[in-house]
């Protein structure tokens, strides 16, 4: 299934077009960022003036009851495309073996070769295992141990944790293309840091040392390892109602390329809220325009979906205020074994008509209509 010829030579003409002033391009922190990371991040920035690029976690790595199909994924086989962005996890690139870390490497770098190729972006969340207690990623108050503390400069674990980061960036350096390109990818570390649930969380490290955190994390990997490949995403939860609450923990302008939110709550999990979402994401996206980053909204959905409407009803019509410029959509994963923890439709799930007028909406964006749109090169768009 393809969206309509005619609405895709309309995308591409009113994204070229979109923005009547003249100014020049914003560009990301690294200023050593290879080409296609700099290209990545400019036309982002202006697909995001008319359009909005669908994404999914984990979504051709598995889906509803199937795993590691070749060329699969649950978007795919309701619209006919992948999504335009596609979501991973770095999870397993620390407390494993080393034997199980380099089958880690191996099998996330054929996803992210394999979406290069294809046209599509990828995007990296990080699920980070506690580095100094047992207790993973959540907060388990009988077990965790507050680590952030401990893996920062002058931390006991903060030799432990460059160790670490040396893994992320030789990784990084050994994602090309079949054109041999080195592959940018959206990195988006420590997500969600404004609510508990996470070992780095508001009630487990004070604001100085989450920011140190972040910043020798980008520093490290950026000038240290020399990762010229990554842009960086901050991205809260939903518990902000102003500008001042979204920065309390922003590292600074010079240290992220990519503001977003995540927000599950306001679109159906805890309530319908549609104009709450919209505010907190303007919040996000007149930020972006003001310091020239992206904006994204970089995880939402509703588990089930059991709205019938709920793509065109309440995501898209949060996505269309007026004036907000958000580059992506990610929506959470579609879990294997679960009959219920999916985010995105499957065949015969009942949002998926709705999922099909959302997909032929010209505001959006799959991987299919990327095949017109080179984001990877400068003057694509």
């Amino acid at each position: 299934m393809h969206k309509n010829p005619i609405c895709l030579t309309a995308l591409i003409i009113t994204v070229f077009c979109g923005c009547n002033e003249i100014t020049e391009p914003a560009n990301p922190i690294d200023k050593n960022a290879t080409p296609e990371t700099v290209a990545l991040f400019q036309n982002l920035m202006k697909i995001s003036e008319n359009h909005v690029l669908f994404g999914h976690q984990h979504a051709t790595e598995y889906g509803q009851g199937w795993y590691g199909d070749d060329d699969r994924s649950d978007v795919k086989s309701v619209t006919g495309s992948h999504p335009a962005v596609i979501g991973i996890d770095f999870m397993h690139l620390s407390n494993r073996s080393r034997e199980e870390i380099e089958t880690e490497k191996e099998r996330l770098r054929k996803n992210v070769v394999d979406t290069y190729n294809r046209g599509g972006i990828t995007t990296a969340t990080w699920h980070f295992h506690n580095p100094v207690s047992e207790g993973r990623f959540y907060w388990v108050d009988s077990v965790s141990v507050a680590a952030v503390q401990h893996i920062i400069p002058g931390g006991y674990a903060h030799e432990d944790y460059k160790v670490i980061l040396a893994d992320i960036a030789d990784w990084a350096h050994s994602i090309r293309g079949e054109d041999g390109t080195l592959i940018p990818i959206i990195f988006r570390p420590f997500h969600e840091f404004d609510g508990d649930w996470f070992w780095w969380g508001k009630a487990h490290t004070s604001r100085e040392d989450f920011v140190s955190l972040w910043q020798f994390t980008v520093s490290f990997l950026r000038d240290s390892l020399n990762v010229n490949n990554f842009l960086y995403a901050f991205s809260p939860d939903n518990r902000f109602e102003t500008e001042e609450e979204f920065l309390e923990r922003y590292p600074g302008d010079e240290w992220v390329d990519m503001l977003g939110m995540d927000n599950y709550g306001d679109l159906g999990r805890d309530r319908y809220d549609l104009e709450t979402a919209s505010q907190k994401l303007m919040i996000v996206s007149d930020y972006a325009k003001k310091v020239q980053k992206l904006a994204a909204f970089t995880e939402t959905g509703l588990e089930s979906i059991p709205d019938t409407t709920w793509w065109t009803n309440t995501l898209l019509e949060i996505l269309k205020t007026e004036g907000m410029r958000m580059s992506y959509v990610l929506v959470w994963r579609n879990d294997v074994n679960s009959p219920t923890h999916y985010y995105a439709p499957f065949p015969g799930q009942v949002s998926a008509p709705n999922f099909i007028e959302f997909y032929n909406d010209p505001f959006t964006i799959f991987e299919n209509d990327l095949k017109e749109i080179d984001v990877y090169r400068f003057n694509s768009l």
